[in-house]
């Protein structure tokens, strides 16, 4: 199985205008992959983290990247495909509720 993070993005005015009963599945389906052991949460506020040459830390608050959508929540999933981990991502509360989640597969660093 191969790891990849999904990156949620999603604000309330598109879940708002979702079906409730398209949202409650898709909460569904989030706990359904929190229950098989899928490491995901809400964000938070993001710190950036400098360290240019290893010579001073350096900090500043907020996101380094920016979308029209704010970013709402992270997971970690195991797939045997993308084509897998696209159909996990697929059911989720950012992808049904007007949002967008990223899949980046997660490759080993050496």
């Amino acid at each position: 199985m191969a790891k990849f993070v999904t990156i949620g993005y999603g604000d309330q005015a598109g879940y708002d205008r979702t079906d409730a009963a398209v949202r409650d599945a898709a909460h569904e389906h989030d706990v359904r992959l929190r229950r098989d052991g899928v490491d995901m949460g809400v964000a938070g506020l993001p710190v950036q983290v400098r360290n240019h040459d290893a010579a001073e830390v350096t900090t500043e608050d907020g996101p380094f990247m920016s979308s029209t959508l704010p970013v709402a929540g992270f997971a970690i999933i195991e797939a045997a495909t993308l084509a897998e981990a696209i159909d996990i991502a697929s059911r989720t509360p950012c992808a049904v509720a007007h949002g967008v989640v990223e899949v980046w597969p997660l490759q080993e660093s050496s």
